[in-house]
């Protein structure tokens, strides 16, 4: 596996939170390398285009957590079960496309190129790892740093606000960044295509690729607005945590991190369901992210969207699957 492919695949493990939409719908998916991923209540299908055109699909059953484990359907804890599915259920598609993407028909027949497993846990590892450096910790210690210059940013309240303020701005400057990326304005592409497929499929119109291209890319339910929230939430929460040492508040930030995605994931279920209400407009800045995370997709993309939604779609039928909002 070339040095480049391999980039590539960290990058896009590093966007699942952002391609994913997080929630237990009646429709919902995720953007994939050169493809996208569809799911159901119960199922889902991942479809890839291939260098040579063909399109392959992977299909499978899904049990839905809150079925698995009871104690996620309440609230706060089913936030937490959802986006844990979620991102396990989204990197084992982004290994699938990876497979399927870079497949040059020269491996043995009923041997195709598998990605290794040990650039599947070095993968894991810089994830963790940069998630944990670039938004935990270089926030905090850029906060501090300024706090201990600058007299008005010194009280305890005042760095953690600006320990927020740095973490959303860092996360913006990324978005930014990669999306000038060939390879990754690809997959903004088929971000886009997953959420116009999602769009058509949810006006009852014939799901197809001139009814879906019609839509609009950015969906309130997309990981985008989901992480959005999540920083939001962060900033309102961490001025009042009573600690003054650095290690103490950058291990509360570890901590307490399921807390905030709970509390996060109802804030998202809640604008979701009242798009009109005062709460729904704290998602409104994700919206506008999503001019940078999604793009207008091909009627290629769009096919390939469509495919990915249909496969879910007829596993679900043949297993009597109830298609009802989660």
């Amino acid at each position: 596996m070339s040095i480049r492919k391999f980039l590539r695949f960290c990058a896009h493990a590093q966007l699942l939170p952002v391609l994913e939409s997080g929630e237990e719908t009646l429709v919902g998916g995720q953007a994939v390398m050169e493809g996208v991923m569809m799911r159901a209540p119960h199922s889902y299908c991942v479809a890839v285009r291939k260098e040579n055109g063909e399109i392959v699909t992977e299909t499978a059953p899904l049990a839905k957590v809150s079925d698995k484990y009871p104690a996620f359907k309440y609230p706060f804890l089913r936030g937490l079960g959802t986006l844990g599915q979620a991102m396990t259920l989204g990197f084992k598609a982004l290994q699938f496309s990876f497979n399927a993407a870079f497949d040059d028909g020269k491996a043995p027949e009923g041997k195709p190129k598998e990605i290794p497993q040990w650039a599947m846990i070095l993968n894991l590892a810089i994830s963790l790892l940069g998630f944990l450096f670039l938004y935990k910790f270089a926030p905090l210690y850029l906060a501090t740093k300024l706090g201990s210059v600058v007299p008005a940013l010194h009280s305890r309240i005042a760095v953690n606000f600006a320990d927020g303020f740095i973490r959303l701005g860092l996360f913006l400057l990324v978005m930014f960044l990669i999306s000038r990326m060939k390879d990754i304005h690809r997959v903004f592409q088929y971000h886009g295509a997953e959420h116009k497929v999602v769009f058509n499929f949810e006006s009852g119109q014939p799901v197809n690729v001139q009814n879906a291209q019609q839509f609009v890319t950015w969906h309130p339910r997309c990981g985008t607005s989901f992480l959005i929230v999540v920083m939001l939430v962060s900033l309102c929460l961490y001025p009042l945590l009573p600690f003054d040492s650095f290690a103490a508040k950058l291990a509360a930030r570890v901590v307490l991190l399921p807390v905030i995605v709970g509390v996060s994931y109802e804030v998202i279920r809640y604008a979701a369901k009242h798009r009109k209400g005062m709460l729904a407009m704290i998602t409104t800045p994700g919206l506008w992210l999503q001019r940078i995370t999604t793009q207008p997709p091909t009627d290629e993309q769009a096919a390939v969207a469509i495919q990915a939604l249909e496969g879910a779609m007829a596993l679900e039928e043949s297993q009597g699957g109830e298609l009802v909002i989660a």
